[in-house]
């Protein structure tokens, strides 16, 4: 059954969610202000945003109840169309967001690789079970709208959270800050501010439908904490400091001219 529709309805998707990323105004500008050396977190939220909803309106375009067998999202459709495109958001989301933190770790003197987590496959398997549990596809065609958008901004979120555990547990202290876009719920205005790694809440990176909240955060400037100690470090001052003390202990193990 799925055999029947399910190729040719993937190509139809592709080929038009490439058309449309392709042509994307905010997607040119996005990469603009990569190519300038200036994006930020935020950039890379308003890019996932625009992402995700081309990719709901290509769907909701193409994925019609006149179209499926019975007028039903079986499971076995729903697990490679949903499969797919969503893999496809997380390809170009984590791309720019990799060359976003790369840029942000050199602006700060972290030598570091950005680090790329691991597609959340148990958020993809929760929208495929849901939209193939009703009978009737006009019912549940909703969650292939705002929840793509949703799940295209938790893939910055993770990208963001992955990076700042692993700077912070590399002795660096980042700054995270969320911020409220438009009319927020008092939910998301509760968590509202910039947080040091260790005090912030643990709501931070979580987000509900139709939220549009930020999250963000400042690598520091390359200084880096001593785990034990709780000693905020400077490598290349420590450097310098070092260079010095073994030239003084040179000088004053060096034999004494004759």
């Amino acid at each position: 059954m799925d055999n029947d529709i399910v190729p040719g309805l993937l190509e139809t998707i592709n080929k038009e969610f490439d058309q449309r990323t392709f042509s994307s105004a905010k997607l040119k500008s996005a990469l603009q202000v990569l190519q300038s050396k200036k994006a930020t977190y935020i950039d890379v939220n308003k890019y996932s945003v625009e992402v995700g909803e081309i990719l709901a309106d290509v769907l909701g375009a193409n994925v019609t109840a006149e179209l499926l067998p019975d007028g039903r999202m079986y499971f076995n459709i729903a697990n490679r169309v949903i499969n797919e495109t969503l893999q496809k958001n997380y390809d170009l989301i984590t791309g720019y967001a990799s060359d976003v933190q790369t840029q942000l770790n050199h602006s700060a003197n972290i030598h570091m690789r950005a680090q790329v987590p691991d597609l959340n496959q148990d958020r993809v398997d929760g929208i495929v079970n849901r939209v193939s549990s009703e009978a009737d596809f006009d019912k549940i065609k909703w969650l292939l709208n705002e929840p793509i958008v949703t799940f295209s901004q938790s893939i910055v979120d993770d990208v963001l959270q992955s990076n700042v555990e692993f700077q912070a547990k590399s002795g660096l202290r980042p700054k995270i800050t969320r911020r409220v876009v438009g009319k927020a719920c008092k939910w998301c205005s509760s968590l509202a501010g910039s947080y040091d790694y260790f005090d912030k809440p643990e709501e931070i990176y979580q987000r509900h439908e139709r939220c549009r909240c930020t999250v963000e955060y400042n690598p520091g400037s390359g200084r880096r904490q001593n785990v034990w100690s709780k000693k905020w470090v400077d490598p290349q001052r420590d450097a310098k400091i070092e260079a010095r003390k073994q030239l003084n202990i040179k000088k004053k193990t060096r034999a004494p001219s004759e």
